[in-house]
């Protein structure tokens, strides 16, 4: 039997003044992707992703201490349990990210999967944290230390790599070795920036590795901060790096793809890159 999974990604602008308190925001924004949960379930999605620190705005242009308020535990905060009756009521895997708060001044930039019958699955940290104009991470952020874990969910066996991850391959091909079969990246990123990887690393990635990839971006632009436009044009791509679904640059939008696991095989038993991988001449990639 074909094993073909209806997948979607959300892509929606900041709805709430950054002037608000966190709560406005956490609220504001839940209530920006609940008509869309209700749409993807509509159209038979089984796997849903959200964009990154879905709960807010992209605040890491920012240096401020006010946006720790808006990290929360996982998976006992309010999110976290609001998105498992979301997923036990539509029968729906979803993954959630959000801003973490692992104990006081202690955060990540975490996503957590929740399995289809509403049960919580477990999290990924985002581990590579990027230190740059407007992307002031190091202080919002503590690195990963979850691995590379993937989660077996009543669809399919899910990884999750958050946006300035894509920019690594080792953790890509972890996650394959790990047995992903589909891997969501949730980001924040920008125009004028790494608009041209957007289309190249993550294909890259699901070739070298055999899986799909979820991409999914903001859109609009966030003030005060104003670093630029965020471009949307989240995406499916197939383990042959070809483009299945593609959401559109500035709107709101729910993007759904189905995707036949089946290529999976088909693609790794053409290409035997795991076959043919040489792990004991790359001892100098961990190097310190």
């Amino acid at each position: 039997m074909a094993r073909n999974v209806r997948c979607g990604l959300i892509q929606v602008g900041n709805k709430v003044d950054t002037e608000a308190s966190c709560e406005d925001h956490r609220n504001g924004m839940i209530e920006a992707h609940l008509p869309y949960i209700e749409e993807a379930a509509a159209k038979g999605v089984q796997i849903l992703c959200f964009q990154e620190v879905f709960t807010g705005p992209y605040f890491c242009p920012s240096q401020d201490s006010k946006w720790y308020g808006l990290a929360e535990a996982i998976p006992d905060g309010p999110t976290t349990r609001l998105m498992q009756e979301q997923a036990k009521k539509h029968k729906m895997v979803i993954v959630v990210p959000i801003y973490e708060e692992e104990m006081t001044g202690v955060y990540y930039n975490t996503a957590a999967v929740i399995d289809a019958d509403g049960t919580y699955l477990g999290k990924y940290r985002k581990n590579h944290i990027p230190q740059v104009k407007g992307f002031w991470e190091k202080f919002f952020f503590k690195p990963g230390n979850t691995g590379y874990p993937v989660f077996d969910t009543a669809y399919g066996k899910v990884g999750v790599y958050i946006c300035y991850d894509r920019h690594f391959p080792e953790g890509a091909r972890a996650l394959g070795l790990n047995g992903a079969e589909i891997v969501f990246n949730p980001s924040a990123t920008v125009a004028g920036l790494s608009e041209y990887l957007w289309k190249i690393e993550q294909p890259a990635h699901a070739v070298a590795n055999g899986y799909f990839v979820g991409a999914i971006n903001r859109v609009g632009t966030e003030g005060p901060w104003n670093i630029g436009e965020f471009y949307g044009q989240s995406y499916f791509v197939n383990p042959r790096g070809q483009f299945i679904a593609m959401a559109s640059r500035d709107q709101d939008e729910l993007v759904v793809a189905d995707l036949d696991l089946d290529m999976i095989k088909e693609v790794r038993d053409l290409w035997q890159f795991y076959r043919d991988r040489r792990p004991d001449s790359y001892g100098p990639l961990v190097a310190p």
